[in-house]
C-alpha cells in the first residue's frame, strides 16, 4: 500500500468519516482555511490513481468513497513508524509513547484490559 501525503491523508480522513461524498461535502468538513475546490478535486483524483478512492456518478458530478479501510491504512502506517523509528520493536515504541506522553496508571490498566479481552 502506498503512503499518502499529509494533504491526501487529510482528505481520506474526511472520506472515511463521510463514507461517501462529493468534493463540496469534503470541503465542508475540512478545517479553516478551506482549500480551493480545484485543489481538493485534484487530490481526490490522485487518491483514485493510488486506488484509495473510487467514484460513482451523482448528477453532473461524482460522489467519492474510500476503497481502503481506515484500519488497514492505520495499521500499515503504524508498522512503518515502528520500523523507521523503533527498529521494528513494538515494546520500544510503546515505551517511548508512555514516557513522552505521561500515560497514567489508569490508562495503562485500561490498555492491559483491552489486550487481555482480545486474548480471551
Amino acid at each position: 500500500m502506498k503512503q499518502l501525503t499529509k494533504a491526501e491523508e487529510q482528505i481520506m480522513q474526511v472520506l472515511w468519516q463521510l463514507k461517501i461524498g462529493t468534493v463540496k461535502e469534503v470541503i465542508l468538513l475540512l478545517p479553516e482555511p478551506k482549500p480551493a475546490y480545484n485543489t481538493v478535486s485534484t487530490i481526490v483524483r490522485i487518491l483514485e490513481d493510488k486506488k484509495f478512492v473510487d467514484h460513482e456518478p451523482f448528477g453532473k458530478g461524482y460522489k467519492y468513497f474510500p476503497l481502503v479501510k481506515k484500519s488497514a491504512y492505520s495499521n500499515q502506517s503504524l508498522h512503518k513508524l515502528m520500523d523507521g523509528y523503533f527498529e521494528g520493536s513494538f515494546k520500544s515504541m510503546v515505551s517511548f509513547f508512555v514516557k513522552k506522553n505521561d500515560v497514567s496508571l489508569n490508562e495503562l490498566e485500561a490498555i492491559f484490559k483491552e489486550i487481555n479481552d482480545k486474548k480471551a
